[in-house]
């Protein structure tokens, strides 16, 4: 039994968010959207108990599952999800609604009523190649196949700004995946896994670029055909995630099963 400071216990919101308590969709949503934060901690994704993840709940449309506010990643689990309708309400959960988590993912699943999951991150190489004016750089494989779907957007302070995050869910309209200028990555997909798929894939890229631009070496650009080639083969199908994105989801559910399966819980 542990109190996180809000006068919770986990035994309490395990016995309130138990699998006895919703569908065998919701509950296999929940399990993966705390996968996804794991593999988050795994990959040195996280900014302390900042950023998130969420994903829609299965049959309603308006409404979401995001990590409790106050709580590093590797202590969510499927149980202690919040559940929150695109009011803010909460609808479901002991933990309080982070605001400016609510408004980027309310407006994101809002205008993109195809996909399912929205993942926002802080990491030192996006957050690096968000301040380049020059944007993702065409010099890496993953970077050139997320050439089409990545998108940039003028970020602000969000707090409690609705006008900003609508603007969010505009930029997000015809992309995958958005640079957050001075601020971070976004992501999106289908599924969950599709959605970590597109941030591993940027994440990679911007690390990459961080590094060539740091050696002071100019770096070697392919030809044009190339790069739009390759950007080609990185458009995802348009009625599901690709084989890849599928294929590496089920690896990282394993590998996380293995580090620690309690996210299950």
């Amino acid at each position: 039994m542990r109190d996180f400071g809000t006068g919770v216990t986990m035994a309490i919101v395990l016995s309130r968010n138990s699998p006895s308590r919703m569908n065998d969709q919701e509950w296999r949503i929940r399990q993966e959207l705390a996968c996804c934060y794991r593999a988050f901690v795994h990959y040195g994704w996280t900014d302390l108990i900042f950023t998130h993840i969420s994903a829609r709940v299965p049959g309603q449309s308006d409404q979401y599952l995001i990590n409790p506010y106050g709580l590093l990643f590797d202590e969510i689990t499927a149980s202690n999800l919040i559940k929150v309708d695109f009011a803010g309400n909460l609808i479901s959960g002991d933990y309080p609604v982070n605001d400016a988590g609510h408004l980027i993912h309310s407006a994101v699943l809002d205008a993109r009523t195809d996909v399912n999951a929205v993942l926002h991150s802080h990491t030192r190489a996006g957050m690096a190649v968000s301040c380049m004016p020059c944007g993702l750089l065409p010099i890496t494989q993953q970077a050139n196949e997320m050439r089409g779907l990545v998108g940039t957007h003028k970020y602000g302070f969000v707090t409690n700004d609705e006008d900003e995050c609508e603007a969010l869910g505009r930029s997000i309209v015809e992309k995958w995946a958005l640079i957050l200028e001075n601020h971070g990555l976004l992501s999106v997909g289908r599924t969950i896994g599709e959605a970590f798929y597109f941030m591993y894939m940027l994440e990679n890229a911007c690390k990459v670029q961080v590094d060539v631009v740091a050696s002071g070496q100019q770096p070697i650009t392919p030809d044009e055909s190339t790069i739009q080639s390759i950007s080609d083969y990185g458009m995802p199908p348009p009625d599901k995630p690709s084989c890849y994105a599928d294929m590496s989801w089920e690896a990282i559910t394993r590998l996380m099963d293995k580090k620690d399966p309690s996210y299950r819980n």
